[in-house]
């Protein structure tokens, strides 16, 4: 038998029925993913959360992570954000005919390693095998439930003037590790991507405060993009000085040699918060005592200036507006 996938395992037949219990069930395997139906069937309590996402991220194996595992997180992420606890994944990979089973293999290792840590299962699924020249390699849709607590109301459209602006850690990484494993691209340190699950960190933050106002992953689009949507949603201004952003030298390095913007550059790792003033020091204390927030930092405040803009105070002692991004600076990085 080849060693990679044929368009004969798309064709629902034996072999489509061996790849499912050869390659996923034994890693993913749950007792509602193993009963094999047509749907999933699970009980639910209180107030819930619902996301899909689509990846193709190229390539698909990248510095700190790979589609699997960026699928997972970017999933588990979307949900945290509204303050839910992340239950169940449906996972769909629409597989390009010529991929190897040892590339499969490890990205369902990876998978599961991802699900592992954020205390969540794929409970339903799908496999699909187009011709070869279709997807490039791999294409991943999920979907994510959740259950919010009851209280907790988190929204982009609940930030308030005086509030601060809180990043959970330095900007840019995961797009700077795309692009330089896509471009081939050397530099002295080895720059990671960022990409994790989330939930944990916002699970302990609620903890401190559950009046935190928004909660946003700065993903495609990156920093600006986000404090942008939040300002347009809430109707506010926002003012960040760019002295108190995080950012790692070999990213702002990487940046400055390809003229971008790092705060444009996608995170899949880091999320902002929007919460009141009086909250703001002890919420950020207890983030950078959580291994995915200690770089945390306040970056700036909501202000009643300029409704729907974010400016920012430059190194320089200049003011500048902070637009979203325009176009596309980093093709397929999620």
């Amino acid at each position: 038998m080849s060693d990679k996938i044929l368009l004969a395992h798309g064709s629902g037949g034996k072999l489509s029925h061996d790849l499912v219990t050869q390659r996923f069930l034994p890693i993913l395997s749950n007792p509602i993913l193993s009963t094999l139906n047509d749907a999933a069937v699970v009980g639910f309590q209180g107030k819930l959360a619902f996301t899909t996402d689509s990846y193709v991220v190229n390539p698909i194996f990248f510095p700190g992570g790979d589609i699997g595992k960026l699928a997972v997180c970017g999933t588990v992420n979307d949900l945290a954000m509204v303050g839910a606890k992340p239950l169940y994944l449906s996972l769909s990979f629409i597989i390009e005919e010529g991929l190897t089973h040892s590339e499969l293999d490890r990205i369902v290792a990876s998978i599961q390693s991802a699900t592992a840590e954020a205390g969540v299962s794929v409970i339903t699924g799908d496999t699909k095998v187009v011709s070869h020249g279709c997807a490039d390699k791999l294409f991943i849709n999920t979907a994510g439930i959740g259950v919010v607590p009851e209280k907790i109301c988190i929204s982009g459209d609940n930030a308030r003037v005086g509030d601060k602006v809180i990043v959970s850690g330095t900007v840019g990484d995961h797009g700077i590790a795309v692009l330089s494993q896509r471009e081939g691209l050397k530099f002295s340190t080895s720059i990671q991507s960022d990409c994790a699950p989330l939930n944990g960190l916002v699970e302990e933050m609620l903890r401190v405060t559950p009046n935190i106002r928004c909660f946003r992953d700065p993903t495609r689009g990156g920093l600006a993009t986000t404090l942008n949507e939040i300002s347009e949603q809430s109707q506010v201004g926002i003012r960040i000085n760019e002295d108190d952003i995080p950012l790692r030298r070999e990213v702002q390095a990487a940046c400055d040699m390809l003229g971008l913007d790092p705060l444009h550059v996608a995170n899949e790792g880091k999320l902002v918060a929007i919460v009141a003033q009086d909250d703001a020091e002890r919420l950020l204390e207890s983030m950078r005592q959580h291994k995915h927030g200690d770089d945390a930092a306040i970056i700036g405040e909501v202000t009643a200036e300029r409704p729907g803009r974010v400016v920012m105070k430059t190194s320089f002692g200049a003011t500048r507006i902070i637009d979203m991004l325009v176009g596309d600076i980093l093709p397929r990085i999620c």
